[in-house]
């Protein structure tokens, strides 16, 4: 079974154990995809050259989708050269026409499907499980997750970890945060010896213990380490991390938050670590590291853009963590709820699986088909992709791209993917403005519209910069300076501070000594009940 998957030794043992040609074997062509893996699609193409007897049973029926679906897929694969000769068929219903959306940048992509899917649940009543949206790179899900919290859609990455929670944006992320805030002792113990630094768990265990006897954070422990007894190599390397990371916090008034980053990247050693490492994984990592890089330069180019609308916008790290504490936060929610979760994976993992309604994203140039795919068996390969992704869908299929995205830093334009340009247009429905498939035709409306989806948040932009004034005092100093209260002094609505919620007001307390619970509302997480006893909160006012 799964015959178009095999490797050339496998099909190798299969040829010996069958040499007096009594063997069958199940398979599709078309969905070969497995090349990065050694599969090849070369077994099931010339199989019948090594059994000549062989006898053909096509199985063209396809049970699963309605037929507008199925023709589209027909279309897809028949631009193959490579491939067995088939015409797939079902008895379903029409269906609805596939959908196409053309975006101008990728947020706005993200916004379009996740609004998409909100309707769709409205009107036709479907489960949030009975949705997927597929991509072809794991670095393209941040958009897509942002857009769906934005509508309060639950959701499930299939088959990996969410944006936040992998372990290279994790460790960006608490360089990022040591560098705001030094006494953020879970970012510093996670990074210490990230690159490895030769700062060993006994040692840290000292420091640790030292720290807690003198009642102070790990981070003032460690800038007096020459006075330790510790290994001179194991202080020179805690001496060396310090003095990077006060190096890091006097650069944020000189640089903005994504000129930091890449800095902090490039110094403390991240990049080149990820940069290194040449193997599949090893790419998604650096893939998923740029596309960090990416969110931080749309925040500041975000807040130049309504600079020009005459307001008081701050670039900085401190600002940009507070803005994104909300989505690492919600990582940690892994609820089921009555509505099932949408799920989010990459093509790869959709094979084998089935979904009522499905979106594929990121039909570009240099996306899908890959940028990584040049000779034309790769573009096969990657078309046969297409192919399976469309074929997930049974009732509704949505395809979409966008004229632009970001990618190292800076707002690029793309040119559609050329599996779009080969389909009729009769197969869609266009969602927006129709594409041209001429990028260079468009892309000072294509700009222009980018622009106006910015200047849509101005309103707003300006009732939360209100707020952070109604409170007074610098988010960034409060956070530097954080030392939680005793938890049995906090009292109705007082604001707090939190070290990863940020500013709250404590709405009501509920319970009695170690089992009273706080309900606050923070100004960018929203509504939480909190256990004071361990809360870490600090009374600000």
């Amino acid at each position: 079974d799964e015959f178009q998957d095999t490797n050339k030794v496998q099909y190798t043992i299969v040829k010996l154990l069958a040499q007096h040609q009594n063997i069958a074997v199940v398979g599709d062509d078309a969905q070969s995809i497995y090349a990065f893996r050694g599969a090849t699609i070369h077994n099931i193409l010339t199989y019948e050259k090594d059994f000549p007897k062989l006898e053909v049973f096509k199985l063209e029926q396809n049970y699963r989708s309605t037929k507008k679906i199925v023709a589209l897929a027909n279309d897809i694969i028949a631009a193959n050269r490579n491939q067995i000769a088939k015409q797939i068929w079902t008895s379903n219903d029409t269906g609805n026409q596939v959908a196409l959306f053309r975006a101008a940048s990728d947020s706005e992509e993200a916004k379009l499907v996740a609004d998409s899917i909100f309707v769709e649940r409205l009107r036709n009543h479907h489960r949030n499980d009975e949705f997927a949206i597929l991509y072809r790179t794991n670095a393209q899900s941040r958009v897509l997750e942002e857009a769906l919290r934005k509508k309060n859609i639950p959701y499930r990455i299939y088959g990996g970890l969410s944006f936040y929670q992998r372990k290279e944006i994790k460790d960006m992320m608490a360089y990022l945060r040591i560098t705001v805030n030094h006494n953020d002792e879970e970012a510093l113990r996670r990074v210490l010896n990230v690159p490895a630094r030769g700062i060993g768990k006994t040692s840290l265990g000292k420091l640790a213990k030292l720290a807690n006897q003198q009642q102070t954070s790990l981070f003032n422990v460690m800038k007096r380490v020459g006075q330790m007894s510790l290994p001179t190599r194991t202080k020179n390397a805690i001496g060396h991390f310090v003095r990077m990371i006060e190096l890091f916090a006097k650069m944020q008034k000189k640089k903005d938050a994504h000129e930091l980053a890449v800095y902090i990247g490039k110094t403390s050693g991240i990049t080149k670590m990820i940069n290194a490492d040449k193997s599949v994984e090893g790419m998604s990592r650096n893939e998923n590291l740029q596309e960090l890089f990416n969110s931080i330069q749309e925040f500041v180019d975000n807040k130049r853009e309504l600079a020009t609308e005459g307001l008081d916008t701050d670039a900085s790290l401190g600002v940009y963590l507070q803005e994104v504490s909300l989505l690492t936060d919600m990582d940690k929610d892994d609820e089921e709820d009555g509505e099932g979760k949408v799920k989010m994976m990459t093509v790869h993992s959709a094979k084998g699986l089935e979904f009522s309604c499905v979106y594929i994203v990121g039909m570009e140039e240099g996306l899908f088909p890959s940028g990584m795919s040049k000779q034309p068996k790769e573009i096969e390969e990657e078309r046969r992709l297409f192919y399976v992704a469309a074929t997930r869908a049974e009732q509704k299929l949505f395809l979409s791209f966008a004229d632009c995205r970001y990618r190292f830093g800076t707002l690029q334009y793309g040119e559609t993917s050329r599996f779009l340009k080969e389909l009729d247009e009769r197969h869609f429905i266009m969602r927006g403005q129709k594409p041209s498939f001429q990028p260079t035709e468009r892309q000072n409306s294509t700009y222009n519209s980018f622009k106006d989806s910015i200047r849509n948040n101005i309103n707003s932009v300006k009732r939360q910069q209100q707020q952070r004034k109604n409170l007074g005092k610098d988010f960034s100093k409060l956070l530097a300076n954080f030392k939680p209260s005793d938890p049995r002094t906090i009292r109705q609505d007082m604001l707090v501070l939190h070290q990863r919620f940020g500013r709250g007001k404590v709405l009501s307390l509920d319970g009695k000594g170690d089992k009273t619970i706080a309900i606050i509302r923070f100004d960018v997480q929203g509504e939480k009940r909190i256990l004071l006893r361990f809360a870490k909160l600090m009374i600000v006012s």
